[in-house]
């Protein structure tokens, strides 16, 4: 019975024991901050009650006067289904015989002050498409996965010794239709992923797909923390991508924004007329930067609606892990607010205490169901110990992104050629911290958008020099320690930033520079995964040794990423100046000969052809603090990569 006529005749039925709906240890579990299933008691629920199918709705709204469910099915009058409070309790149930999947829903708040509001589901699986606000009657168990292998296979892998190459992107600008329109999940997995796993990918990382109102906050604006977008389709077309993500063998990361989340009428603000789940001192509450609502870390039922959150993506949905947006505005109280009076913590501090044990607590949780989830930060402090255990101090994060890194390296490569001798510490400083964390090195969509340029063109020089400097830079990012993210249409070395209305400028792989850029990106990340010293000791101290990092004068550093095994380790040189360095004499470690595996001036790849094409003598003197010497030619803006020669790489 799914018409509203049957479903207004059965309203007598509805079923009046508040206990056969909810059970009271859910309820318990839930108010002391532990219920990490939430969303398995709350929100609209498929049920039999008393023999009787239908569906149960409960909602969190400790201080609503009186609560209804409104939809089509009652003409969206609130005098037709009127929830039950469980005693001693904030929530309210209600079960509904005959509704079936489909049916949209709200709930009708009265508030403290007799007001009458209409709010959307915090935890509903489905949504309207914007602009329309109503969450819908979805189930989520009708969807038969095929990617066991992977799910298996990745509790084995220890990713922090794996390769790891990260593409971020936002599905709605990857590509659009010829007329503009958005591709929907399905539609645009076969292409997408194909894509990714031929440019070398190993994981894609998608900006936030929970439902939100505004497409330009691009997801950072949250509505529907459960609900994934209707923009691009239904949750079963989103398991479809994830699905085909892992047979193709590509890990998917999704960005997850538990620091703040939008006014919208329809949303968690103020949710039963008080702040709920945000905080009561509206100092705390406001993020003037964003024009949002922090997040109430002392409520314990906002704990367990945000762990709850991250379960659900992990439970029903099988991501391989998140990235956790703003943990700096999470853990200090002031940050990007920029208060006259700053808030103070209970012991005089700035630090938000409760959010910081939320945080421990989150990792604690997620750990404890996937080991193998990847947690990373979002961190631009020097707060210590961000990817440390939660039992030895830290955080609990597995990853944190190496935002010093970014900066110092793009403010670097911005410079004209005569003045990067005089800041070459900001090539050099990340090595003093480069394995005080465990590092993503992120060449995000931060770094991209508002006039900050792409990264082609923030290189300095002429149109050849600024390829050949993003080539020279991709080379000495890739080689750094620390997994790799890129953001989409770099790989190709897009002109302009990212527009956030239109798809990418796929239009320049008609011109050679940035097809030739395309295939040098694809060649480099093969050789990446290929070579493990480059990422089998990402971060600990023995997988990197210094050559020489002083040459500020040429511009050129040179360096060796090491392996476990002995003899496992190659040798880096990157030269920031558009010279040529002919007879340039490294220090090496070992007798022998070496040989270039890569150079990015190759003219494949669009430079000048200033290679070393054959095999290199090692001579018997001491150079750089390493017993032995040769003699390399260095490319002008450009990396070059050498490995020894050996029976297996080209020796007799």
């Amino acid at each position: 019975m799914n018409n509203e006529t049957g479903v207004l005749e059965m309203e007598g039925t509805i079923a009046k024991s508040k206990s056969q709906l909810v059970s009271e240890l859910d309820v318990y579990l839930f108010h002391e901050g532990t219920l990490y299933q939430a969303y398995q008691m709350l929100g609209a629920h498929f049920v039999t009650s008393e023999e009787v199918k239908g569906v149960r709705f409960a909602v969190w709204a400790p201080n609503a006067r009186k609560v209804s469910v409104v939809g089509d099915f009652n003409r969206w009058d609130g005098s037709h289904h009127q929830m039950e409070r469980i005693p001693q309790s904030g929530i309210w149930v209600l079960f509904v015989p005959g509704l079936q999947e489909g049916e949209l829903y709200k709930y009708e708040i009265i508030t403290p002050d007799n007001t009458k509001v209409l709010r959307a589901d915090p935890y509903a699986f489905f949504s309207e498409v914007r602009p329309n606000t109503a969450s819908i009657v979805h189930r989520l168990d009708t969807y038969v996965w095929r990617d066991d292998k992977w799910m298996q296979q990745r509790k084995k892998i220890d990713h922090f010794k794996k390769p790891m190459l990260i593409y971020e992107l936002h599905l709605g600008t990857w590509k659009k239709k010829a007329d503009g329109e958005l591709y929907s999940y399905r539609e645009i997995a076969g292409e997408l992923i194909d894509y990714v796993v031929s440019s070398g990918f190993t994981h894609i990382e998608i900006m936030p797909i929970m439902e939100h109102p505004y497409d330009r906050s691009w997801g950072y604006q949250i509505t529907g923390y459960y609900s994934v977008t209707s923009r691009f389709g239904t949750p079963e077309d989103f398991m479809y991508f994830i699905d085909q993500c892992h047979q193709k063998g590509v890990g998917v990361i999704l960005d997850w924004v538990p620091v703040h989340f939008c006014k919208d009428a329809h949303g968690l603000g103020r949710f039963d007329g008080t702040p709920l789940y945000e905080p009561i001192d509206p100092r705390e509450a406001e993020r003037p930067h964003w024009g949002t609502y922090s997040f109430d870390y002392k409520k314990q039922e906002v704990i367990s609606f945000l762990i709850s959150n991250a379960m659900f993506w992990l439970d029903v949905f099988h991501l391989d892990g998140f990235r956790v947006d703003a943990v700096s505005s999470m853990i200090y109280l002031n940050h990007d607010r920029n208060h006259h009076e700053p808030i103070k913590n209970k012991n005089g501090g700035e630090e938000n205490l409760e959010a910081v044990a939320f945080t421990k607590k989150l990792n604690e949780v997620i750990f404890k169901h996937y080991p193998e989830c990847l947690m990373i930060a979002e961190e631009a402090t020097a707060w210590p110990l961000v990817t440390a255990p939660t039992y030895s101090g830290g955080l609990g994060f597995n990853y944190k992104w190496n935002m010093g890194w970014v900066n110092d390296c793009l403010r670097y490569m911005s410079l004209e050629e005569h003045d990067r001798p005089h800041h070459h510490n900001l090539l050099t400083f990340s090595f003093f911290y480069a394995f005080s964390e465990n590092f993503i090195l992120p060449l995000s969509h931060d770094e991209l958008v508002y006039g900050k340029r792409s990264l082609l063109n923030k290189m300095p020089g002429d149109y050849w020099k600024k390829f050949a400097n993003l080539r020279v830079f991709y080379g000495y990012f890739m080689t750094h320690p620390g997994k790799k993210l890129l953001f989409m249409g770099s790989e190709f070395a897009q002109f302009d930033e990212w527009k956030d209305e239109a798809g990418l400028d796929w239009n320049l792989f008609e011109y050679e520079p940035h097809q030739q850029f395309y295939d040098y990106i694809k060649n480099l990340h093969q050789f990446y995964k290929d070579t493990s010293c480059l990422w089998r000791l990402d971060h600990e101290q023995e997988g990197f040794e210094w050559i020489n990092p002083h040459d500020s004068g040429q511009c050129v550093i040179s360096f060796m990423r090491k392996g476990k095994r002995k003899g496992d380790y190659c040798i880096v040189v990157c030269n920031f100046s558009s010279r040529v360095y002919h007879n340039y004499r490294i220090g090496v470690p070992a007798l022998g000969s070496y040989l270039e595996m890569l150079n990015s001036d190759s003219p494949a790849f669009g430079g000048s052809g200033q290679c070393n094409p054959h095999p290199i003598a090692v001579e018997n003197q001491a150079y750089n603090n390493q017993p032995y010497s040769m003699e390399i030619t260095v490319p002008p803006l450009g990396v070059t990569i050498f490995m020894k020669q050996t029976k297996k790489r080209g020796g007799k």
